[in-house]
C-alpha cells in the first residue's frame, strides 16, 4: 500500500492541460512537476487522497528526447515558465492537442481540423507587462516571483519572457529601494511601504509606464529617486503611484497618482495607436497579438457592407482594427473607463464609423437589434470563465452570420461552441495561436458559422 514519502519508479504518460506530467501506480493518478511523457523516474509520494496522488522528481531514470535541459528550474517553480521544459515545437503540438482534446471532450466535435499552433520564432523576453511582488528575503529587499502556491517570493533578475528593457527597469528600482531603506511590504505584519512594482512598455514606441504600488501615500526621497530612474530609462514617459492599503491578493488599490509624465502610454498594433493606461486590457505579447487579431480578421472574410459588433471590446483594440475594412463597429463593455479609452482610440485612429458603450453585451445586442441594427459579423474575446449562456442566445437571436471567437482558455469554448451548436451555429475553423510561449496557455481563434 502506497504511503508518503515513499519512493516508486514510475513512468509518465501524458501531460495536464497545466503542463504536469501524469503517471498512474497502483491505481492512483499521480501529478508530477517537472516531468514529460515517456520519462522513466523515481517519484518520491508527496500525498496522497482517494484515487489521486502528487508526487516529486527524485531522480530520472530516462529522459524524454524534447527535454528542454538549458532551463532554470526557478521557472517552473514559479510558473513564469510553467512548459519551459519542454521544446518549443513540442510545446506548439500540446496545445494544438489541447485544443482538439477539448472540443472532443466537452462539444463532441472531430470533424473540424485544429491547425497547427502559430508560434514565435524567438520564444522569450515578449511580454510588454511585469507586475512584479517587492518582499524582504534573507533581510533584503527583492523583486522576484512566488513560488507556486505560496507567498514565498523567490528572488529573480532574469524574468525570461518578459522584455528585457522590462528587467533593467525592476532591477534598477530595486537597487534604488534598497539605497534609499525604503522598506518592503510584509504581508504578516501588514508593515512595509512597497508592494509592487508594475512596468507597461510600448512594443513599437518604446514607451515605459513604471508604477510603485504602496501601502500609504507618502515615499520618502521620491523625487530623488525619479530623477535617477529617468536619467537611467530616459524612455519612461510615466511614473505613477498606486495606494492598496488592503490585506488583499489584488495588486492595485482604487487610488492612483500620476508622480512624472503622461498617466498613460502610446503602442501601435495593426497600424493604429492606442492609448493604455496601467489598468487597461492590452495583449501582454503585441507581435503575437497582431498575428492573432490578423487571424481573426481573415477568418471572418469582411466585406464593405459588413456591421461589425466587437463584443468585450476594452479599449478598441480588435472592433478598431477592423473598423476601416467595414460598414460600422458596435462596440460594448462594461468597464467605463475603457470604452472613454476605446472612443479616444477611435478618434486618434481618424475612424469614424464605431460605436462605444458601457453595458452588458446581451443588453447591448438586444437594443441595437430593437433598434434595427442587424449585425453580420460578431468578434468576441471573453475572460478565461468564457461567454454566458444569456450573452450565447443573444448573440444567436441577432441572427448575425458567423461569430469569430477568440478565447484564452480551450475548455470554456468548447463548452460555448457546444451551446452554439445547438442553437443553429456551427464550428467551420480553428487555429490556435502561442501568445504565452513557455506556459501552458494558448489562444484560439475559432469561426462559427450560421447554418
Amino acid at each position: 500500500m502506497l504511503k508518503k514519502n515513499d519512493i516508486v519508479e514510475a513512468k509518465i504518460v501524458d501531460l495536464t492541460h497545466e503542463g504536469q506530467g501524469i503517471a498512474k501506480v497502483d491505481g492512483f493518478v499521480f501529478f508530477v512537476e517537472n516531468a514529460l511523457p515517456d520519462e522513466v523516474i523515481a517519484m518520491r509520494v508527496l500525498k496522497l487522497r482517494k484515487n489521486i496522488g502528487y508526487g516529486k522528481v527524485e531522480e530520472y531514470i530516462e529522459k524524454s528526447p524534447y527535454r528542454n535541459e538549458s532551463l532554470d528550474a526557478a521557472y517552473l517553480r514559479t510558473g513564469i515558465a510553467d512548459l519551459g521544459h519542454l521544446a518549443y515545437e513540442q510545446q506548439l503540438s500540446f496545445k494544438q492537442k489541447q485544443v482538439a482534446d477539448n472540443l472532443y471532450k466537452t462539444a463532441h466535435i472531430s470533424d473540424v481540423e485544429v491547425a497547427p499552433t502559430v508560434g514565435m520564432d524567438h520564444p522569450f523576453a515578449y511580454r510588454n507587462k511585469a507586475q512584479v511582488p517587492v518582499r524582504r528575503v534573507n533581510g533584503l529587499l527583492e523583486t522576484g516571483f512566488f513560488r507556486k502556491n505560496s507567498h514565498d517570493l523567490m528572488p529573480i533578475d532574469d524574468f525570461l519572457i518578459q522584455e528585457k528593457e522590462i528587467d533593467a527597469l525592476i532591477n534598477f528600482t530595486r537597487d534604488l529601494l534598497r539605497r534609499f531603506d525604503i522598506k518592503p511590504y510584509d504581508e504578516k505584519e501588514q508593515s512595509g511601504l512597497i508592494r509592487n512594482i508594475a512596468v507597461r512598455r510600448g512594443h513599437y514606441t518604446g514607451q515605459i509606464m513604471l508604477v510603485l504600488v504602496t501601502t500609504r501615500p507618502k515615499i520618502f526621497r521620491i523625487e530623488q529617486m525619479m530623477e535617477q530612474i529617468r536619467a537611467e530609462f530616459p524612455q519612461v514617459v510615466s511614473i505613477i503611484q498606486n495606494i492598496n492599503d488592503k490585506n488583499t491578493n489584488a495588486i492595485f488599490g482604487p487610488e492612483f497618482r500620476t508622480l512624472y509624465g503622461k498617466d498613460t502610454i502610446e503602442d501601435q498594433m495593426l497600424g493604429n495607436t492606442y492609448e493604455i493606461s496601467a489598468q487597461s486590457f492590452y495583449q501582454v505579447n503585441t507581435e503575437m497579438a497582431e498575428k492573432l487579431y490578423q487571424q481573426a480578421i481573415d477568418f471572418s472574410e469582411l466585406a464593405a457592407d459588413d456591421v461589425v459588433i466587437d463584443a468585450y471590446s476594452g479599449i478598441g483594440t480588435i472592433g478598431l482594427s477592423v473598423a476601416k475594412k467595414v460598414k460600422h463597429v458596435y462596440g460594448v463593455e462594461v468597464i467605463e473607463k475603457a470604452v472613454a479609452d476605446a472612443k479616444k482610440n477611435a478618434e486618434r485612429n481618424g475612424i469614424t464609423n464605431s460605436t462605444y458603450v458601457s453595458d452588458s453585451a446581451e443588453n447591448a445586442m438586444a437594443k441595437w437589434v430593437k433598434d434595427g441594427i442587424k449585425p453580420t459579423v460578431i468578434m468576441v474575446d471573453p475572460p478565461r470563465k468564457g461567454l454566458t449562456e444569456s450573452f450565447i442566445r443573444s448573440a444567436a437571436q441577432t441572427g448575425a452570420d458567423k461569430v469569430t471567437y477568440i478565447s484564452c482558455n480551450p475548455a470554456t469554448m468548447a463548452r460555448d461552441i457546444a451551446l452554439f451548436e445547438e442553437l443553429g451555429y456551427k464550428l467551420t475553423k480553428v487555429q490556435p495561436v502561442d501568445l504565452f510561449p513557455n506556459t501552458h496557455h494558448v489562444e484560439t481563434i475559432a469561426l462559427i458559422q450560421k447554418m
